[in-house]
């Protein structure tokens, strides 16, 4: 019961870190993008969804932009509030801290997830299962990126800068889901399953993309916290 409530206090502390005392506010801030969609929709500029394109378009691209913001502040966060040094006095190292922040940002994006996908599910279009998984995936992986990239020029604005080149090349080659790129974290099944040959094509490309962008952030956390390891080049020492 006390470790459980030691724990619970980590990542609340961890929350308010990297987002502040209103950090609340951040699951519910994506639903913004369903309003602005909504305004769309209602004086005709654009076309209604389908189950197919509601992944990315209304629930993965919202919680991704959530995901990037979270993941700027884990390490670059503590480098501009010159805190950084705090972190690694901090019993049980560094990482402790690091895996507390990535824990609670994960935690604020099932959130925000659970209340984009009522939101679409309500207003706009039912979406397939395989769609939660999907529109979670980049979120995770632009989480990670952000926080590596952020961690790598040790700087908030300098990691954004780096991220939304990735990103922007990312949409553009996926077409915003549309296109299923087997490298791209936002590999759309609901897609791909109508360019598939067969059943063993279509699960051979899912289990590529999906492994592959799990080896992928595993890759990119071990170096971000090999980074932030070097205390001395981190503290501009």
């Amino acid at each position: 019961m006390k470790r459980g409530r030691r724990n619970t206090g980590l990542l609340r502390l961890a929350l308010l870190v990297v987002a502040g005392r209103r950090f609340w506010l951040l699951p519910f801030l994506p639903l913004l993008w369903l309003l602005f969609q909504a305004g769309v929709l209602i004086i005709g500029a654009e076309e209604g969804f389908t189950p197919a394109s509601a992944q990315v378009a209304l629930v993965g691209l919202p919680l991704t932009l959530l995901a990037v913001f979270l993941g700027l502040r884990i390490i670059a966060g503590e480098i501009d509030g010159r805190s950084l040094e705090i972190a690694y006095t901090v019993p049980g190292g560094c990482e402790r801290v690091w895996w507390a922040k990535l824990l609670a940002s994960t935690l604020v994006l099932l959130a925000s997830e659970t209340l984009l996908v009522a939101g679409t599910y309500i207003f706009f279009t039912p979406m397939p299962w395989s769609a939660l998984y999907g529109a979670l995936q980049p979120a995770l992986f632009y989480l990670v990126l952000a926080m590596g990239m952020a961690t790598l020029f040790r700087s908030e604005v300098a990691g954004a800068m780096g991220v939304a080149a990735i990103l922007g090349l990312d949409l553009l080659i996926s077409g915003f889901g549309t296109n299923p790129v087997r490298i791209s974290p936002f590999w759309n099944p609901a897609v791909a399953i109508d360019q598939a040959d067969d059943a063993a094509q279509f699960l051979a490309w899912n289990l590529q993309n999906r492994i592959g962008i799990l080896l992928a952030m595993a890759a990119i956390l071990g170096l971000a916290f090999m980074r932030a390891n070097r205390r001395e080049r981190m503290l501009g020492a």
